[in-house]
């Protein structure tokens, strides 16, 4: 179908590279997929005890722009259950050991497929951004630093190595909401186009039929008086 092709070109444009299928709990995900109509796609998040997950989602395109979403926890309790909603964020705090799933569900629509955007944020509370402090205990002492003290420096990358993956984060949906926007001003002026030639050819059949009525009217009167 057109519709579909249009929608897997929009999905190349905006898909993010970060893609891992297998990824451990140092690894964050962002992804743009299309879900088929009538079925249900899950993806795994594995993490830590004690850290914090983020989920957030987003329908860019398709009849509707509405999914549905189910997050369990490694335990199989169900924390979060979103019917028909075109976009949403859940946190997890604390999280658990194991693999969450992460399940979007289109089974209520039977011919419209969706394009969605995920991403999964973990917030790695028991370790360090790069890796632990265990990795800079053998860097340097503090004596070999004249003014500066290790601990100073690597609280310092840290926090600039979160910054940077929240603008990151920040790009990747305004990314995502600008192809949203381009694809529904696309659909939106085919609709317009649609019913504007509809109703100038609906005026052009009125004036002509009236035009003939008229002149059909006047060649009776015509014949009358002769």
């Amino acid at each position: 179908m057109k519709v579909s092709g249009e929608l897997r070109l929009l999905a190349c444009l905006i898909l993010t590279v970060d893609l891992t299928l297998g990824l451990g709990p140092n690894k964050d995900m962002e992804f743009t997929f299309l879900l088929s109509a009538a079925t249900t796609e899950c993806f795994y998040q594995t993490t830590v005890r004690n850290d914090t997950l983020e989920v957030e989602y987003q329908v860019v395109a398709g009849s509707g722009l509405d999914v549905g979403f189910i997050l369990i926890s490694p335990t199989g309790h169900r924390l979060v259950s979103d019917f028909r909603t075109s976009d949403a964020i859940h946190m997890v705090d604390p999280t658990e050991d194991g693999d969450y799933r992460l399940c979007f569900d289109n089974s209520f629509s039977k011919l419209s497929e969706k394009m969605v955007f995920f991403q999964v944020i973990l917030n790695r509370l028991s370790r360090g951004a790069y890796g632990g402090q265990n990795e800079w205990e053998g860097v340097a002492t503090p004596e070999s630093l004249v003014e500066y003290k290790l601990e100073d420096i690597r609280v310092t990358l840290d926090s600039v190595h979160q910054h940077l993956e929240r603008s990151r984060q920040v790009l990747t949906v305004l990314r995502t909401l600008e192809a949203r926007d381009r694809y529904l001003l696309d659909d939106n002026l085919w609709r317009v186009s649609f019913w504007s030639c509809l109703n100038m050819f609906v005026m052009l059949a009125v004036a002509v039929t009236q035009i003939y009525t008229l002149r059909r009217l006047f060649e009776g009167t015509r014949r009358v008086r002769t």
